[in-house]
């Protein structure tokens, strides 16, 4: 069954959308504690550069975010700075339905508002779901990494 997802609204998150996001963060990032996920929403709801729009549902729950911010550069672009999304949802129940395309424009649009003129993204070499959902939404891929770290 698919919902009519619609008649919902994409907006600037606020304070009293924290339970919301924060429940959504720990589903894209499960391997990062709770109180590291909170901690790091205060510092992002304070920077008026890391904008963060969410889906509101019909019955007034969320349903998807978008973080946003610049980059000084982005691997594939040739001006600086960018626009990168830093963290992109979709609740399972609406994915596919065009929710993530009305996130991924408002903060697209927030970039354009900025002056910027290329927004960038990165994902998971395995996260073919998000690899399928950037290319739809007309952006490319550039690049493949494998990053190393080492303790000293």
């Amino acid at each position: 069954m698919t919902l009519d997802v619609h008649p919902t609204v994409v907006r600037p998150a606020s304070s009293s959308d924290r339970a919301e996001w924060l429940r959504m963060r720990h589903c894209l990032w499960p391997e990062v504690e709770l109180e590291d996920l909170r901690c790091e929403m205060e510092r992002i709801l304070a920077d008026a550069l890391t904008p963060v729009f969410v889906m509101e549902r019909q019955d007034g729950s969320l349903g998807g975010f978008i973080e946003a911010g610049t980059r000084k550069y982005a691997d594939g672009c040739s001006t600086t700075p960018v626009g990168y999304i830093e963290g992109w949802y979709v609740d399972e129940d609406l994915r596919g339905q065009g929710v993530g395309g009305m996130l991924i424009r408002a903060a697209e649009d927030w970039a354009r508002e900025q002056g910027l003129r290329e927004m960038a993204s990165d994902t998971w070499l395995d996260n073919e779901n998000s690899v399928a959902a950037h290319l739809k939404m007309g952006y490319e891929e550039v690049e493949r990494l494998i990053h190393f770290a080492k303790t000293l």
